[in-house]
């Protein structure tokens, strides 16, 4: 479900009322364990976590007007979508966060190359995110960025 926001705030207070306090839930531990140099904005339409142009000018490859993307959050159709690109990237990061999630539920994980998929509010690994945030800095990030897609 696509939602037509300019602000994050915008974004959030147009969320279903089921999902909303899990997307705000969600936002305050992705900012809590934000690695300094990433701001949050609105990006492709979802709460977006990104390499601002002023860290990293020539923006992301597909749309270099649009600064690096690393990490969103959306309220899609049948889920509460976490995408991290970082967990994409990086096999040792996938590798930890499949190993590490049986440990914060008992839940299978349902993930597709960037996305964690979250059907039911009430099973967000809130405190992973928080850990798999802290995990890659704005340098590691725009170094993975450059090995595997800058062309």
């Amino acid at each position: 479900m696509k939602i037509k926001a300019k602000t994050v705030e915008e974004y959030i207070a147009n969320v279903p009322d089921e999902r909303r306090e899990a997307i705000i839930k969600l936002r305050e531990v992705v900012l809590q364990n934000l690695p300094e140099g990433f701001v949050e904005e609105m990006n492709y339409g979802m709460i977006g976590y990104v390499v601002p142009h002023s860290i990293y000018p020539d923006g992301y490859h597909c749309a270099p007007e649009m600064p690096l993307p690393f990490a969103n959050i959306a309220n899609q159709k049948n889920h509460i979508g976490f995408y991290h690109m970082g967990v994409y990237a990086d096999p040792e990061l996938y590798k930890w966060f499949v190993t590490e999630f049986p440990q914060h539920s008992k839940y299978k994980l349902d993930m597709g190359k960037s996305c964690i998929r979250y059907k039911n509010p009430d099973r967000i690994t809130y405190d992973l995110i928080g850990e798999l945030m802290q995990k890659m800095s704005v340098l590691d990030w725009v170094s993975l960025y450059e090995e595997k897609y800058k062309k």
